[in-house]
């Protein structure tokens, strides 16, 4: 007979941390709320990692061991600065506390285990130039027959692959949801994707995808490892609720599965990841799973002036599916509210910001305390290059910056040596664009033409002895040079990009990016911006701008050059609405702001589209702590010359026209006085 013996925690404690002073009312309550499962509701700005870092402080406080507890964060870094500051509270060591990413979390226990899933323990983890190596080599294997139709390269494959796995769908499902053009291939990919499975198998890798499914395989194969870790782990936490796909879900649930403490923090406003796999129904779901789940909502914001909050509350209850929440600044009300500023058009748009960025600088407000936000990497375009010309120094924060970016540079590299043919940088980034010519074929080609007086026409003549083996390719190649040239394209940029696209480039995008249909948007729009110019000559020295930046010491003190007088690092940031989450600024301006951009026109063709970009609005507006500005050009025009008239975005003309304040930019005449400033008139 075996006697049972419970040790009791009941017992009266002293805490370190005195919690009712430390927390509001709201945190307080989750932070000593009792054992099963919680969902947690955080509004923006709301403390919530304060509420969860106190939550695990008194864990441990009430005698929870360290290494039963998991705190499952989005970075490490959260996770160390999180496990940091309990250290701080409790005065002890928590190195034991099980802290880091679902992906972390897995390399730590797969090697344990290893062996049960028929890999050693010290497997290598494929990096994403690794994955796309053995992607490579697996098309090969398959003995995929290029000539008879293009295939996906590898890294679109792998993109494939990898939104079908932590979205748990097969991939021809994958393929009719989100690549319709590869389904006829789908049969193909399938034979890649078992390839490659069993490629990584035999070497002893793992992608990273991998860790997350094999830790749930783990899991739902090995019924004795499960019970260990669903008995380690007394007390689970997970952080940014909202953002974990499917698979992350179920693996926190088996986890979960013994103790049922489970705390989920999450902003269901916030869910806006759902193009790259993450799967909003869990928070929704949660409490279907758990229908004992004790809710609780973070709504005290501490973050954002009363007038941004109360535009950002009056947003998102547009959303017909969300949880309930109306969120309350502490902070003092000030005398500005968000402004909506409509511009002539894209130029001045930029020129608003640029100029109004100045002043905030002269008022003292430094460059890295300012964001400037938008939608699609694209809609950056012309404040880059207004940014140079008043040499106010910036950092992209959504990728490389926008004219750097591989498929505008192949596109302006076709413009580049139809203006300069003896153009060397262009014509071999040209060259190696047509299909199977690589370095050695392009600098032949090279080789040959350099010194020609005439090198577009030297490539056209019929006894050109240099050409690579693809003749169909190669006199497409010509055709579009041909076309280029004509008079129905010369010297008309904005044409001749639209040609290019059209002419194989798109077909190009699909079959190397995954993100195909971004930068297809992107080249439309350079092609709309390009229609400007009179001359591709001038549209390109434009675009030299952008080469020629000097973020360094001011070079004397005219104009606007005084703004360099500060530190060398402090620099304002553009960021894509995706990027910026979790990230606050004094000063937010959100460009673009018009109905096509935000909401996407593209995002609108998926039923849920729409709420999507609603939370994507509403992330972007509280970002702001003291000024918000909402700016969208009135007028934009399109490679064509055709004149598309904006409106404001319906996010902004469903909301009290009182939240918002409508400013009308006026533009000093070339008349006015050295110390005359453009008029704002609200």
């Amino acid at each position: 007979m075996t006697k049972s013996y419970v040790i009791k925690r009941d017992v009266p404690r002293r805490f370190l941390v005195n919690y009712k002073e430390d927390l509001n009312e709201e945190q307080y309550r989750i932070v000593t709320a009792g054992a099963g499962p919680i969902l947690v509701v955080a509004g923006a700005g709301s403390g919530k990692t304060r509420t969860v870092t106190y939550r695990v402080a008194r864990l441990i406080e009430y005698g929870i061991a360290p290494a039963r507890i998991l705190l499952v964060t989005f970075t490490n870094k959260a996770a160390r600065e999180m496990l940091h500051r309990v250290e701080g509270l409790v005065q002890s060591d928590v190195r034991r506390v099980w802290g880091g990413t679902f992906h972390s979390i897995a390399n730590r226990i797969l090697r344990r285990h290893a062996q049960s899933i028929d890999y050693e323990p010290n497997f290598t983890i494929l990096d994403t130039e690794d994955t796309k190596d053995m992607i490579e080599s697996s098309i090969q294997e398959a003995g995929i027959d290029h000539k008879a139709r293009r295939f996906p390269k590898a890294e679109v494959v792998s993109g494939i692959v990898s939104f079908a796995n932590n979205r748990d769908m097969p991939i021809r499902d994958c393929l009719v949801r989100n690549y319709p053009h590869f389904e006829p291939l789908a049969t193909q990919i399938e034979r890649v994707d078992r390839i490659y499975q069993a490629r990584k198998l035999e070497r002893n890798a793992m992608d990273y995808d991998d860790l997350l499914l094999n830790w749930k395989r783990l899991l739902v194969e090995k019924p004795e490892i499960l019970e260990h870790w669903a008995e380690q782990f007394e007390h689970i936490l997970v952080d940014e609720y909202q953002d974990t796909n499917k698979v992350q879900a179920e693996i926190v649930d088996l986890l979960a599965s013994r103790h049922r403490n489970i705390m989920v923090v999450g902003d269901d406003a916030q869910a806006i990841f759902g193009w790259r796999g993450a799967h909003f129904e869990n928070i929704y779901t949660f409490k279907e799973r758990y229908p004992d789940a004790q809710e609780y909502h973070l709504e005290t914001n501490y973050r954002s002036r009363p007038e941004i909050v109360m535009l950002a509350n009056a947003s998102i209850s547009n959303n017909r599916r969300q949880f309930p929440k109306n969120l309350r600044a502490v902070r003092q009300a000030s005398s500005n509210s968000p402004a909506l500023i409509p511009l002539r058009d894209t130029d001045q748009q930029a020129a608003f910001v640029a100029g109004r960025i100045l002043e905030l600088r002269e008022e003292g407000v430094d460059l890295s305390d300012i964001a400037v936000m938008y939608r699609s990497h694209w809609h950056a375009m012309e404040l880059q290059l207004e940014l140079v010309r008043r040499d106010i120094p910036y950092v992209v924060r959504s990728g490389v910056r926008f004219f750097e970016q591989a498929h505008i540079k192949d596109v302006v590299s076709y413009l580049r040596l139809i203006v300069n043919p003896h153009d060397e940088l262009a014509w071999k980034r040209v060259l190696k664009l047509i299909p199977k010519v690589g370095n050695a074929t392009a600098n032949r080609i090279w080789e040959r033409i350099a010194f020609a007086s005439e090198p577009l026409a030297l490539i056209r003549r019929a006894d050109f002895d240099a050409r690579p083996r693809g003749a169909h390719e190669w006199q497409e190649f010509i055709r579009l040079i041909e076309q280029l040239i004509s008079p129905a394209h010369v010297d008309r940029p904005a044409a001749q990009i639209a040609l290019i696209l059209s002419s194989g480039y798109e077909e190009h995008l699909e079959n190397t990016y995954e993100n195909s249909d971004l930068r297809a948007e992107d080249l439309r729009q350079l092609s709309n911006y390009a229609a400007r110019f009179d001359s591709t000559e001038e549209f390109l020295s434009e675009l030299a701008l952008i080469n020629t930046e000097r973020f360094g010491a001011p070079q004397g003190t005219t104009g606007e050059d005084v703004v360099m007088g500060g530190d060398e690092d402090e620099k304002l940031v553009l960021s894509s609405i995706h990027q910026g989450k979790g990230l606050e600024w004094r000063v937010v301006f959100l460009i673009w702001a018009a109905d096509g951009k935000i909401p996407s026109g593209r995002s609108l063709r998926d039923p849920e589209g729409e709420e999507e970009e609603r939370r994507l609005f509403y992330v972007a507006i509280t970002r702001a702590k003291d000024e918000l500005y909402l700016c969208y050009p009135l007028v934009v025009t399109d490679w064509s010359r055709q004149t598309v008239i904006q409106k404001p975005s319906r996010f902004i003309t469903e909301v009290p026209r009182e939240l918002v304040e409508e400013w009308s930019v006026e533009e000093e005449s070339l008349e006015a006085g050295p110390d005359d400033k453009p008029k704002l008139i609200n």
